[in-house]
């Protein structure tokens, strides 16, 4: 037998949108090896995720069209197959079966309208024939393995300490009727960690022999993200499955791979062992995205990101050759054929820019040498002489359970008697995993919601207290910028007329000249050009959505503004120029943060100090450094330790534990 799962040769995939061509995959070649994991990088619009799309013969047609490859695949029951071939019922024979896939939006990716036992026994059928019941005790099998479900014992052993007078068969009844229950759940009843289990149950269901993985922890908590890490070793290292993992976070795939193949536009530009490529990354879009990702055991004064890395010569025959530090996007290649021939008889994989090296030069290394700690203790000693902008006291927030007449019965308590202060200049970090209240206590300090108790001091005025135009004009200098750019726009209105809406709101600038030059100043100042005034969001991507909304939060010159989960959804090199673009802001305009996130190495380069939440209370407050090197609750601890640091050290610990295990 083959040890090569798959092999994939001269892959290339075209769309045709709005009559241009986007060359989304660009003539590549790689392999997966039997029992290995092959990590495949790269930021929004490399093309790694119409890749596996390729594989699995899911590139939608039109616009999408596999134009040259071949993907052959040998899961070891007999001769290898070209899936590429295939009609649409052929492969219906491997998809789902024999190749499966994990998709980046767990949500999205089950029918809200069915159960998840529904649609896991739907799933398990599809590929084998069986009755319901035996497909359904397959599916409670696959949600153990997953951890979802507790092993029958475990079960069996908890029901009887909880009621040791039942007989044999009233506890198996229990023990039915409990494992029913979580298969009778709808997907919205159930967290983004156990969703994305459900999702991997199902995945596994027919024991595939390849599992292709596309960010399936973006967005996660980092301890929901190592436990699915973890995870889907365990059950690669035990089913001897092979696995393909796509993410845009080299410190993930460290985690995880074997081998790594970097793309970058379409292309692979590197690829080699996991240990190559973080010992001795050749290209300089790999050495970008290493550079960029905040490190815990240090702290720079700004991050590197993959522009700072890379220089391009553009071919002036080439229209809108990309420049890297934008987007990312694949530009769009006019006057070449759907079908993909050559034009003058240059083959389409040579058109494009050169990338070249650029060697960081003194003033680079200046911006990116790490904060002493004396300047940390002298930014600590010039923020406590600025005195407290922001204080906090007993604060309490719950949402109401109603009842049948609409009277709130009890609460919901999200924030529970949670104290501190902002010093004015300062960047206060809000870390915790989902649930644990940190939105819900951002959105309480503007009023946004309701709060049970507590007081709110700003600037020596008691928040809690005001309404009418003083509540309005406290809110000129209290902005936010939330999770979601793409939500947080109106996307009927232009980036220009959303940026100067709240000038209007609030009277600020009363003439429509002088509205739009404030516009142009803050889309110059967050790095957009004046020429976008007029574009929709929808015409922009989430690094720029973002950029943004933080130009709006910006309009009326406020002293104060809540990060919440602003980065978290981003590309790590748009994360970064993000960051640092907070940073620049707040010394320009001397303005005051709090930082809302559950990533604590972003949390730790942005913030002062940092305040750790869990179920609505604080577990501790400290400086960032002092936290992170020295937590004083399990809690953070615990936060620390699902970092992906992405260190030789850890590569070099988890190839010996898998080795042991072999």
């Amino acid at each position: 037998m083959s040890d090569t799962i798959l092999d994939v040769k001269h892959l290339t995939v075209h769309f045709e949108v709005d009559n241009q061509l986007i060359q989304a995959v660009d003539d590549i070649t790689f392999q997966v090896q039997r029992g290995q994991t092959l990590g495949i990088v790269g930021e929004s619009g490399s093309g790694k995720s119409v890749t596996s799309l390729a594989v699995m013969g899911l590139v939608p047609n039109p616009p999408g069209k596999v134009v040259n490859g071949e993907i052959w695949f040998n899961g070891g029951t007999g001769e290898a197959v070209d899936l590429a071939t295939l009609s649409e019922t052929q492969l219906q024979d491997y998809r789902g079966g024999q190749v499966s896939m994990i998709f980046q939006e767990p949500m999205s990716s089950l029918n809200p309208v069915y159960t998840v036992g529904f649609q896991m026994v739907e799933a398990i059928r599809q590929h084998q024939d069986i009755s319901k019941q035996a497909a359904r005790q397959q599916a409670i099998a696959r949600l153990q393995e997953v951890k979802l479900l507790p092993t029958d014992a475990a079960l069996r052993a908890t029901v009887n300490a909880e009621k040791p007078r039942l007989d044999d068969e009233s506890l198996k009844a229990e023990v039915d009727r409990r494992q029913q229950a979580i298969l009778d759940r709808y997907p919205h009843e159930l967290s983004g960690g156990q969703i994305q289990r459900v999702m991997i149950a199902m995945a596994i269901s027919c024991n595939p022999a390849l599992l292709i993985a596309d960010e399936p922890t973006t967005a996660l908590d980092v301890t929901v993200q190592a436990t699915i890490l973890d995870l889907l070793r365990e059950l690669r290292d035990r089913r001897g499955m092979s696995l393909i993992f796509i993410t845009h976070d080299l410190g993930i795939i460290a985690e995880i791979a074997d081998q790594v193949a970097v793309m970058y536009q379409g292309k692979i530009v590197e690829a080699g062992p996991v240990w190559d490529i973080f010992a001795q990354p050749q290209h300089p879009y790999t050495k970008g995205l290493l550079a960029c990702r905040p490190q815990p055991n240090q702290r720079l004064r700004l991050l590197p990101t993959v522009a700072d890395f890379m220089a391009t010569e553009i071919n002036p025959e080439i229209k809108g050759a990309a420049v890297p530090g934008a987007a990312f996007d694949h530009q769009p290649i006019d006057d070449q054929s759907i079908d993909g021939q050559p034009l003058n008889g240059q083959p389409l994989t040579n058109r494009g820019p050169v990338i070249r090296e650029r060697v960081l030069d003194e003033a680079d290394k200046a911006r990116f040498a790490p904060v002493t700690p004396a300047e940390l203790q002298a930014r600590a000693e010039t923020l406590a002489a600025n005195g407290p902008l922001l204080a906090v006291e007993n604060l309490q927030v719950g949402y109401p359970v109603r009842g049948v007449f609409g009277q709130a019965r009890r609460h919901i308590m999200a924030v529970q008697d949670v104290s501190f202060h902002i010093q004015k200049g300062e960047t206060f970090g809000l870390v915790g995993e989902s649930g644990c209240g940190k939105a819900t206590l951002g959105r309480a300090l503007l009023r946004l919601v309701p709060t049970l108790g507590g007081k709110i001091w700003f600037e020596g005025r008691d928040v809690l207290g005001l309404s009418g135009v003083q509540l309005r004009q406290l809110r000129r200098d209290m902005q936010i910028v939330f999770q979601d750019p793409y939500s947080s726009l109106d996307p009927r209105m232009s980036i220009g007329a959303a940026i100067a809406e709240p000038l209007h709101i609030h009277g600020v600038i009363k003439s429509k000249r002088n509205q739009q030059e404030r516009v142009a100043y803050l889309l110059d100042r967050v790095g957009l050009p004046t020429a976008c005034i007029n574009r929709y969001p929808h015409e922009f991507s989430g690094g720029q959505r973002q950029r943004v909304c933080i130009a709006r939060a910006l309009a009326l010159n406020p002293k104060f503004i809540i990060c919440d989960e602003s980065v978290s959804a981003l590309d790590v090199s748009v994360q970064a120029q993000v960051l640092n673009l907070l940073k620049e802001l707040q010394a320009e305009f001397d303005l005051t943060y709090i930082f809302i996130s559950h990533d604590l190495a972003v949390v730790k380069f942005m913030s002062d100090r940092i305040m750790v939440m869990n179920q609505g209370r604080v577990e501790e407050i400290g400086p960032a450094e002092q936290v992170y090197r020295h937590p004083q609750q399990p809690y953070t601890q615990q936060l620390i330790s699902a970092i992906p640091v992405g260190s030789l050290e850890r590569i070099q610990e988890l190839q010996r534990d898998r080795a042991q295990v072999a």
